[in-house]
């Protein structure tokens, strides 16, 4: 019996007496309810109970794009690592006088330069991509988008003479990239450009869905159509939060598939036989470009391209393959005289009403190679972008004074998701945060609502200001902080260099003008040597007004004579005098109120 024990009235081998002793060791995990798993029974044997961890977080920080239509950049921060998604600009607002550009403030993400692991570009519009070549300049980090986004990235690069120093890497939809912590997989989607991407940004926090610019077209012109399967696998495995385009969030239905533009061209080339035929659409939209092209090949004309950006695009798209352009039907510009009107398309930029665009010179009569004439067709194949109304309803009226018929209905369908395609979005991806993106305030207010409708809690749906710090996890998000954002000025070659004051100073000149009061006074004396003189620019025509003039040299010579007589010699009083009396002065004549500059030199 020495091999053998006695046990519950069996005999039983030593190992069998173990077995049989001890509890299986998968029951202490087997559930909650069964008495073999009790944190009660772990701390009455002396173990310490799990402690509970805390869930990673991710911090989401919009540094543009919201608020707005243009300058499109957010930062993804967790374990202190950042990936940046976009970074484009936006074009000045009317009160923005001489302003060029205007590119995000990339403050935060400088001071924390040695976090970054990459920038993720989901489009090539110039709101998307148009301020990488100010922001590489500054941080240098390496750039993923698919081939066409890239080519475009590429060429405003060069134009600013650092494409060699920037690292790229050309990405197609299904890759996965992995940056540090992040993974981000490129999806396809359709847009108003070829080669648009969402993307699915993997985080120790969960999975965040981005999408880019989008809309939901079965039947696009190039390409496939949007991924909605990958969108719903992903829904199933669980998705943080979606960041969707708020664009459209205001129109109800479907955004329509490009096609139809197509057709609507298509019976405006079979109407409009006689006469040329000029087209304005935005530059980057490479499916309208091809559908023009297909229908003057069609119809035997001959396609000549206008305006730098188009040149530019059309050459780039061409090249890769993602625009298709019949044998002898691209002509240059200067061409256009050696063809009779009936053959002949022009494609063109300024559909927004640009005012240096070349359909407004042509309107103005001032384009070098191309006059409006009244057999002219002239088709607006693009929706207005906000603001931009006004501009584009002047143009018409100048094409249309030079005879022109002008065409606009039906001509262009938008390339963001209405309403249903945003609520397919969330039905599919299941998120458990909302956060909109890509629009105006009201947009971004509506798209929350929308995001509520579809079951997210109004706790978890936020809308968000540039430089909120949104963290988020598991358990909760909120806001955390508050970074450095809004935008930076470019004028000319000066970036930042033109603030609020600056710009002040031209609403003022550009509203009241301006009026330099010159005066010589003696070296170490008190004696006027010459002046004041009255130099008036943007307020009066001066030979016309010379009285007034002249009372307002004698305004400033008193100025300046009471400041002698008082020995007052700091020239900054001095101009000080002469700027008040001159402006009650001109006040009480005029009832107007322009900068005064008052300039002392000394002899």
């Amino acid at each position: 019996m020495s091999d053998l024990r006695r046990y519950g009235g069996r005999k039983l081998k030593d190992n069998q007496v173990k077995q049989q002793a001890r509890p299986k060791r998968n029951n202490y995990y087997a559930n909650d309810n069964k008495k073999s798993y009790n944190k009660n029974n772990y701390q009455a044997r002396g173990r310490r109970p799990m402690p509970r961890r805390k869930p990673s977080s991710v911090k989401i920080i919009p540094l543009g794009g919201l608020g707005q239509i243009g300058m499109n950049i957010t930062a993804f921060e967790c374990n202190n690592q950042i990936l940046i998604v976009d970074c484009g600009l936006a074009f000045p607002d009317e009160d923005m006088l001489g302003i060029d550009l205007v590119i995000p403030d990339i403050t935060y993400l400088k001071d924390n330069a040695s976090k970054i692991r990459g920038l993720v570009i989901t489009h090539g519009h110039e709101d998307h991509i148009g301020a990488i070549p100010y922001f590489e300049k500054e941080l240098n980090v390496p750039i993923y988008a698919t081939k066409l986004t890239m080519a475009l990235i590429e060429n405003k690069l060069k134009e600013h003479g650092i494409l060699n120093n920037v690292e790229r890497h050309v990405v197609t939809h299904g890759d996965k990239v992995k940056l540090g912590i992040f993974n981000v997989e490129f999806i396809k989607t359709n847009h108003s450009i070829a080669d648009a991407a969402a993307l699915a940004i993997t985080t120790p926090a969960g999975v965040i869905v981005h999408t880019g610019d989008f809309k939901i077209d079965h039947t696009p012109l190039f390409g496939e159509a949007i991924d909605l399967a990958r969108f719903a696998e992903l829904g199933s495995k669980g998705v943080l939060a979606l960041m969707a385009d708020s664009t459209n969030v205001e129109r109800q239905g479907y955004t329509p598939s490009e096609k139809n533009v197509g057709k609507r061209l298509d019976n405006l080339f079979a109407e409009h036989l006689k006469g040329r035929m000029i087209i304005a659409t935005f530059a980057s939209n490479v499916d309208r470009v091809q559908h023009i092209i297909n229908s003057a090949h069609k119809y035997g004309r001959k396609v000549a391209v206008e305006g730098r950006s188009m040149v530019n695009i059309i050459a780039t798209a061409s090249e890769l393959g993602y625009i298709k352009i019949p044998k002898n039907t691209l002509i240059e510009t200067d061409q256009i005289k050696n063809y009779p009107d009936d053959q002949i398309v022009l494609i063109t930029t300024g559909s927004q009403g640009e005012t240096m665009a070349a359909l407004s010179r042509m309107a103005n009569s001032t384009h070098r190679k191309v006059s409006i004439v009244p057999s002219d067709t002239i088709i607006f194949s693009s929706s207005p972008i906000p603001g931009n109304e006004k501009n584009i309803s002047k143009i018409m009226n100048e094409l249309a004074l030079k005879g022109a018929q002008i065409v606009f209905e039906d001509t262009h369908v938008s390339g963001h998701a209405c309403r249903e395609e945003l609520r397919l979005i969330y039905a599919l991806t299941k998120p458990k945060y909302a956060i909109p993106v890509h629009g105006e305030y009201r947009h971004l207010m509506r798209h929350r609502e929308l995001a509520i409708e579809m079951g997210i809690p109004k706790e978890n749906a936020f809308v968000l200001a540039e430089g909120d710090v949104l963290e988020l996890n598991k358990r909760q998000g909120k806001i955390a902080g508050k970074v450095q954002a809004g935008g930076i000025l470019v004028d000319g070659l000066g970036v930042g260099d033109v603030g609020n004051i600056v710009l002040n100073d031209r609403k003022l000149l550009s509203q009241n003008g301006l009026i330099i009061a010159t005066v010589t006074l003696q070296k170490h004396g008190n004696m006027i040597l010459a002046g004041p003189d009255i130099v008036s620019r943007g307020f009066v025509y001066v030979r016309e007004s010379e009285s007034l003039m002249e009372g307002a040299r004698d305004v400033a010579r008193d100025a300046v004579e009471e400041c002698l007589e008082r020995n007052i010699t700091d020239w900054a009083r001095i101009k000080t005098k002469i700027k008040d009396e001159l402006s009650n002065y001109i006040w009480k004549k005029t009832k107007r109120n322009p900068m005064i500059l008052p300039i002392i030199t000394e002899v």
